[in-house]
């Protein structure tokens, strides 16, 4: 492939031995080349203008200005595709979240016993995966603030029906997720979440969460039941399922091979709820990489449930919600503003929900 049509990599890290290890993961990429590498924000800074790069790949802790300022200043004068490299620590996954909410499409994870013993072939390929999709992202800045930034919440209903809302995303979920929770009433019925994140950034992502919305969020644990008003997260590294459960609902959280190449995995969760739930489930697939979920929604249609993927426009990453309209599996197609609407709508009490057509 000539160099032009290539997609052109910016790689920001302190650690040099970093930095030559991803040089090497994206040289092994005949889509990928590697235009420059920067050891310090203010060196990227001058790159940037001179290289004009398609992606950034930007480590999270550095020395003088850190990845998280660099980053704000960068989306707010001149946006770019970022992919995150961030370390597995606790103060490591909440400058991550920050830097997701700031508008970076996506991130991965460093080993967690660090680069002595190399990078394993699967992180290689989930790195190389994550620049090429986010050279197609739709980049979204966080909105300027400007006074309150409590959002305008709906009206809740008067007595939630009895089911379940399952959502899946991966790239430019977190957002998502985010703008959808925050404008829902406390009077919901349960809804479980699998968003694409490893070990450790989920309880970090689920603490984040129920200190911005009505409802309680908080990671699973198995055999946890699931109740109204309550948001349960699938840990990383573990998929979850829907089960019977106290007269109810319950979650069961485990370990098992990756489906898709990932765990937890959308389509795990998304086949359970279509095998327990059946026509008493919202199944809503949002933003994010790959085809994880089409399969699962597919089966959710088919059983009876209500399906919704996002919309293009307001994806960061088409490719989830676009494999799962292509395969049928969504009965409609709505913008991100759109969908905590029609959660409401769902959940009303007299059961009664206009079935909108796909668009």
């Amino acid at each position: 492939m000539n160099d032009k049509k290539k997609i052109k990599v910016l790689i920001i890290d302190d650690s040099a031995l970093m930095r030559q290890l991803l040089t090497a993961i994206f040289h092994e990429d005949p889509e990928l080349h590697v235009v420059g590498t920067a050891a310090n924000p203010l060196l990227a800074r001058e790159k940037i203008k001179t290289l004009k790069p398609d992606v950034l790949t930007l480590d999270v802790e550095m020395p003088g200005m850190d990845g998280i300022t660099f980053l704000e200043k960068l989306m707010r004068l001149h946006p770019l595709p970022v992919v995150m490299v961030s370390s597995h620590t606790e103060k490591g996954a909440s400058a991550t979240l920050r830097a997701l909410d700031l508008g970076a499409v996506d991130f991965v994870a460093k080993p967690q016993g660090g680069l002595r013993d190399g990078i394993r072939r699967e992180l290689m390929d989930e790195i190389r995966d994550k620049v090429r999709a986010a050279a197609t992202a739709h980049v979204r800045p966080a909105p300027a603030s400007h006074g309150s930034q409590t959002p305008q919440l709906l009206s809740s209903t008067m007595l939630c029906r009895e089911g379940v809302i399952a959502i899946g995303a991966s790239a430019g979920g977190t957002q998502a997720i985010a703008e959808i929770l925050s404008r829902l009433p406390s009077r919901m019925p349960g809804i479980v979440i699998v968003q694409h994140m490893p070990p450790r950034f989920t309880a970090s992502f689920a603490e984040r969460l129920n200190n911005q919305c009505q409802l309680e969020v908080r990671e699973a644990k198995n055999g946890e039941r699931l109740r109204s008003g309550t948001v349960l997260i699938a840990p990383g590294g573990m998929h979850m399922a829907l089960m019977r459960g106290g007269g109810g609902y319950a979650v069961r959280v485990y370990d098992d091979e990756p489906v898709n190449r990932h765990r937890p995995s959308v389509d795990v969760l998304f086949d359970s709820i279509a095998h327990i739930a059946r026509d008493n489930a919202l199944g809503i697939i949002l933003t994010g990489m790959g085809s994880d979920g089409a399969r699962g929604l597919r089966a959710m249609k088919t059983a009876g449930a209500h399906t919704i993927a996002q919309d293009e426009k307001s994806s960061v990453v088409f490719g989830m919600p676009e494999q799962a309209i292509r395969q049928g599996a969504a009965c409609e197609v709505a913008p991100l503003e759109r969908i905590a609407e029609r959660m409401v709508e769902w959940a009303g009490q007299d059961g009664q929900f206009e079935k909108q057509s796909l668009n």
